[in-house]
């Protein structure tokens, strides 16, 4: 997952990939016998994560839906502190754009955690959609590195980010 991560999907060296598991890359190819195999599999574990996070968030809750909604957000917040899994999930939405199977390995992730917080909250497309939107909006942001930058543009989007009114 590192050297995706730093590579790129597409971008990685499968060679590089072995060498960093301590494995052959022979071995590699037995594991996941295409490049496409492996890539799915680095989008899969890295929602997978996502995915855990969220439901931890809210396992012990007893809550409304809307703090359980804010327990998840607050726990995505934490994931994004994780440099790899955010360049995972960037690397994953770029090539899902020319990748089926890496689209398809995408949708189903965003497919399972939509209906996770719908399970878990209650909540309704709108508010689904905007905790979605939000999250994308703190993964540009966290690219950006926009938290070291004092400019007026990233502390109306960082506050935007951060505001009570969100869920």
């Amino acid at each position: 997952m590192p050297v995706v991560a730093s590579r790129g999907i597409h971008g990685a060296a499968t060679a590089e990939i072995a060498k960093r598991a301590g494995i052959s890359h022979a071995y590699l190819f037995r594991l996941f016998p295409t490049k496409s195999d492996l890539a799915i599999a680095v989008v899969e574990r890295a929602n997978q994560r996502i995915y855990d996070a969220f439901a931890a968030a809210t396992a012990a809750l007893d809550a409304s839906g809307e703090e359980k909604l804010h327990a998840m957000g607050m726990a995505y917040s934490e994931l994004l502190e994780d440099r790899q899994l955010l360049l995972l999930q960037l690397h994953s939405h770029a090539a899902a754009a020319e990748d089926e199977a890496i689209r398809e390995a995408a949708r189903k992730g965003f497919e399972r955690l939509v209906e996770l917080i719908e399970r878990e909250t209650g909540m309704g497309p709108t508010e689904v959609g905007r905790f979605f939107a939000t999250g994308m909006l703190m993964n540009v942001m966290a690219a950006l590195d926009a938290g070291s930058v004092n400019e007026h543009w990233a502390d109306v989007l960082a506050n935007y980010c951060k505001s009570d009114d969100l869920p």
